[in-house]
């Protein structure tokens, strides 16, 4: 497994090429992208067999992303775990393995793309002057402040943006209405991970995003992200939650406990499970992936947001 820094340069093209991929060449290119917030977690596990096993059902490509553009929540050891984990449990990735903090630039170039075909602009509003609304009403917008030290926000229309969900069916927003222009770059610098998603399942290709149904509301978002930046749109599929004792998803706020590695095998048989996927035998990882993807159903999955039960 290797872990690559970008070699783009700001000046790139992107309709050219795609992290290597040709454009159209690809039917079904998956990625399973955490953050290195915490150690990763059944929740994760989840994830991760879903989106390898559908992927490879599909004789696709999967790859691995670690969305650490949040550099100040980085937690220590966080990406050594993660890359622990994608050996332990079997996982083989199609390219090497990319970070997103090494692809900072790339971000830059296409707000500058957004800036000059004038879909974005600074916003001098704190948190404090927005009080507890959730809908931004665009009180910068026309004030055509310099971008340095300020927030930087996408423009959104008033219009309805659907998809068909593979699993949670038909999922509609009007962002102007239910949420308002969006943060793309935050004030301190931090480039926001909306920004950052939609440009890197651009460059490397990726076709299918399988995921956690706690990001479904953020689809409409990046939907229209990509569509003002002229980028196909891509198939979506969010997976129901595990959820603990007390009714929370898995998560590292939440103090999941963190995947033990010496338990890879029943972990494994468990996520899939977790899933309503035909049972697998103990065996080494790497074989329990390969009858787990000949036995791949998403038509037995939950079609919910929660999974039944409860996990640690």
């Amino acid at each position: 497994m290797t872990v690559t820094e970008s070699s783009a340069k700001p000046s790139f093209v992107l309709a050219q090429q795609r992290n290597n991929v040709p454009l159209n060449c690809v039917a079904y290119s998956g990625r399973f992208a955490p953050s290195p917030t915490g150690p990763l977690h059944f929740g994760s596990l989840i994830t991760a067999v879903a989106s390898y096993c559908d992927a490879k059902a599909q004789h696709g490509r999967w790859l691995v992303r670690i969305e650490d553009t949040d550099i100040p929540r980085i937690y220590p050891g966080s990406e050594q775990h993660i890359l622990r984990c994608i050996d332990a449990f079997g996982f083989q990735p199609d390219d090497d393995i990319i970070l997103q903090k090494d692809r900072l630039a790339l971000y830059e170039a296409v707000l500058d793309q957004l800036a000059q075909d004038r879909q974005i602009y600074a916003c001098q509003c704190t948190r404090k002057m927005l009080g507890s609304s959730h809908i931004y009403a665009g009180s910068c917008r026309g004030l055509n402040l310099a971008f340095e030290q300020q927030a930087i926000r996408l423009k959104v229309a008033d219009q309805q943006i659907c998809f068909d969900d593979r699993l949670q069916g038909k999922h509609c927003a009007n962002l102007q209405q239910d949420l308002g222009d969006f943060v793309l770059k935050r004030r301190d610098g931090i480039i926001n991970y909306q920004l950052a998603v939609v440009v890197d399942d651009y460059l490397q290709g990726i076709t299918h995003v399988v995921r956690g149904a706690d990001l479904l509301d953020n689809t409409e978002r990046q939907i229209w992200l990509g569509r003002v930046l002229h980028y196909p749109e891509l198939s979506y599929m969010h997976l129901p939650l595990a959820m603990n004792s007390q009714g929370q998803k898995l998560s590292k706020q939440n103090l999941a406990h963190a995947l033990d590695l010496s338990r890879a095998p029943e972990l494994l048989q468990q996520a899939l499970r977790a899933l309503h996927q035909a049972d697998v035998e103990l065996d080494v990882p790497e074989n329990m992936l390969k009858q787990a993807i000949m036995q791949w159903s998403i038509q037995h999955i939950p079609h919910s947001k929660q999974l039944s039960g409860h996990y640690l």
